[in-house]
């Protein structure tokens, strides 16, 4: 693979604190138009995450980030990443390595989505989760006002066992309301992994394809060794740092495209 990924800087985003369910992040907000929370990935809001938030800006979405672990802004680095990741392993509001669990984060997040909902002019919001934070966009789709969640490579509970990386990445309870919503209101969800990611298990799509059946829309990249695409054996961010804006017809440039438009079908249709 050949390139880079799209990159961006803070230079521009509103800052602000966000309290909800005993919580409090900083948030950062730019653009106009339909809502769009994104949630960041590890080790937190790093320029390859602000690169996709420009780019949902550019598209015409108010983008909302709240800043949930890491410092905001800083590269990656293996070591960032360890000592963020070594935070959430022990938080009660992430419960890492729980099966069947409700993340109390949920509840700050769905608060979140709503108070974005109040405020744009959709009638609802999109929530686009990446890596450890993909799973907390289906648990944010429990409430009404999220009409287009992303979870891209969900990587909570961390799959260590067969039961983690099975388990969908909520609570029963809140899996159920996700699939009465699919039912009774056309909600869709959509889903993106890479075929060799063990971080986003096959397992946990298969479980939710069964409980949420064709609502549950997959976008599968391949990683297998020889790909004709050249994406590496360990290919994870599908949206962030493996996307490359030339050529064109690149597999992830084209699943951004296609989350693009997912959302603009879901908050302006």
């Amino acid at each position: 693979m050949t390139g880079t990924a799209p990159t961006a800087t803070l230079a521009g985003w509103r800052r602000a604190p966000f309290s909800a369910e005993g919580l409090t992040y900083d948030c950062f907000e730019k653009g106009e138009g339909p809502g769009v929370v994104l949630l960041p990935e590890l080790p937190g809001i790093t320029p390859e995450v602000l690169g996709l938030a420009e780019h949902l800006v550019g598209e015409g979405f108010t983008v909302v980030m709240p800043s949930l672990f890491g410092t905001p802004g800083k590269p990656v680095s293996v070591a960032r990443t360890a000592a963020v990741f070594a935070r959430i392993c022990v938080s009660a509001e992430f419960r890492a390595f729980a099966t069947n669990a409700h993340r109390p984060v949920a509840d700050y997040l769905r608060a979140l989505a709503r108070d974005l909902a109040a405020r744009t002019p959709a009638a609802g919001v999109g929530v686009i989760g990446l890596c450890f934070t993909g799973g907390f966009a289906l648990a944010a789709a429990v409430d009404d006002s999220v009409l287009a969640p992303v979870m891209s490579q969900p990587s909570a509970p961390i799959a260590l066992t067969a039961a983690r990386r099975a388990d969908a990445g909520v609570c029963e309870d809140e899996l159920q309301r996700v699939v009465d919503r699919t039912r009774n209101n056309g909600l869709c969800v959509m889903g993106l992994r890479f075929s060799g990611d063990w971080m986003a298990p096959q397992e946990r799509f298969d479980t939710l394809r069964s409980r949420l059946g064709d609502a549950f829309k997959v976008i599968r990249l391949s990683s297998a060794p020889g790909n004709d695409d050249g994406f590496g054996r360990l290919a994870h961010a599908v949206l962030t740092l493996e996307v490359r804006e030339t050529p064109a017809d690149h597999p992830a440039l084209k699943a951004r495209t296609d989350v693009t438009a997912f959302l603009h079908e879901r908050l302006r249709g």
